[in-house]
């Protein structure tokens, strides 16, 4: 039982990303010249959430890995806290969030909800998800694996969408000495 409720939530994450992904090339084609080129960044990006599903069931399939009630319990509430936290990010970034980086105009700069306290709410999301979803059955390997290679891609989105941001004088002001995805520590 553990198992598909396991496979369950890995569909389910799925079909949120392609989801997400239809959204996004809907707003994207209503300002394609706002849509700032990342090169293979976000093929690298779409890769990775394909590897979130895919991954950890190939780890706990091929390694015999065992179902831990506590550890599955932990999974949950990192990503009920997680999907929480990514309504309200969503709630409040309204149209202007996308899986890309848009220019945004200088009036859609957000500082409320999430924003109050931190730059990029949302990518703390994919950050507890990548690194609780596979330890629900865990797939302590693929959980490493994919933390680092999120790690990685946020590094480089993260600078990116920041030079874009920066550049308006609403944006750099507002989050000058705000963390970036971690109050207190980043």
């Amino acid at each position: 039982m553990a198992f598909l409720v396991f496979v369950a939530l890995l569909v389910a994450t799925g079909l949120l990303r392609v989801g997400e992904v239809v959204v996004s090339w809907r707003r994207q084609a209503a300002r394609s010249e706002a849509v700032v080129a990342e090169g293979p960044l976000f093929p690298a990006m779409a890769l990775l959430h394909g590897a979130l599903i895919a991954l950890p069931l190939v780890e706990v399939v091929a390694l015999g890995r065992p179902f831990v009630p506590w550890l599955a319990a932990v999974s949950v509430g990192v990503l009920v806290l997680a999907t929480a936290l990514r309504i309200w990010t969503l709630s409040t970034l309204g149209r202007a969030w996308n899986v890309r980086v848009v220019r945004p105009e200088e009036q859609q700069v957000v500082t409320t909800g999430p924003y109050a306290w931190i730059r990029h709410p949302n990518y703390l999301c994919v950050v507890l998800e990548i690194a609780a979803l596979p330890l629900f059955h865990t797939a302590v390997l693929s959980a490493m694996a994919l933390t680092l290679w999120n790690a990685a891609v946020l590094v480089v989105r993260i600078r990116n969408e920041e030079a874009v941001l920066s550049r308006i004088p609403a944006w750099r002001d507002a989050f000058a000495g705000r963390p970036r995805l971690f109050p207190g520590l980043f």
